[in-house]
């Protein structure tokens, strides 16, 4: 596998999540995010709150702390309701260097993928789009059908990066924190994020064994 392309580290970045499941996902890409000291523009499609706390138990209103057991919101943290397309991450003129959509449903990805904006998370995603920004939808869904396969050909030409939620096996994970951080490590990746959750692949590791 090729290695992402080299970039600088974002100093900013929008963090849409949608009603796809897999809600720790969006959890620990945000968790991640911040600790590796990047701002996040954050924005819940109403759909992505019922699955958090259908999956989670969290019951998340306008205060994301929730979301990190952290309390208060966290610096470095804005959240933006998801009607709010007057929102700066609606702007070209915005700052922000990436936009990502985790996990983003198949409803979000045609939409996307069809030059709809009619919320702040496709708004900005056609941002990232006309402005050449990093793009990275992260889809969780199977078996995907033709129609499916087709938008996101669609969108990888136009410069999305469309990363799957499929989690690698070569860390030889012990949980499904791990499973999840495997997916989000892969995802600070493509944008240029420093992360320590994840060794580099090393061939040979596992030989010798039967």
């Amino acid at each position: 596998m090729s290695p992402a392309p080299s970039r600088p580290s974002p100093s900013r970045v929008f963090l849409g999540v949608t009603g796809a499941s897999g809600a720790l996902y969006g959890l620990r890409t945000l968790a991640l995010l911040l600790e590796a000291g990047v701002e996040v523009d954050l924005c819940y499609s109403p759909s992505a709150r019922r699955v958090l706390h259908e999956e989670t138990g969290i019951r998340f209103g306008e205060d994301p702390g929730v979301l990190l057991h952290a309390g208060p919101r966290p610096e470095g943290l804005r959240l933006h309701a998801h009607g709010d397309v007057g929102a700066p991450p609606a702007s070209g003129s915005a700052l922000g260097e990436a936009v990502l959509v985790v996990p983003c449903s198949l409803t979000t990805l045609s939409g996307i993928a069809t030059g709809r904006a009619g919320n702040l998370i496709e708004r900005a995603a056609q941002v990232a789009l006309k402005e050449g920004r990093r793009l990275v939808l992260v889809p969780r869904e199977t078996p995907l059908g033709r129609t499916h396969l087709d938008l996101m050909s669609r969108l990888a030409w136009a410069g999305a990066v469309i990363l799957p939620a499929c989690p690698g096996f070569y860390h030889r994970p012990q949980s499904i924190e791990e499973l999840v951080d495997h997916v989000c490590a892969r995802i600070l990746q493509q944008i240029g994020v420093p992360q320590d959750r994840i060794p580099p692949w090393e061939p040979g590791a596992g030989e010798g064994e039967a």
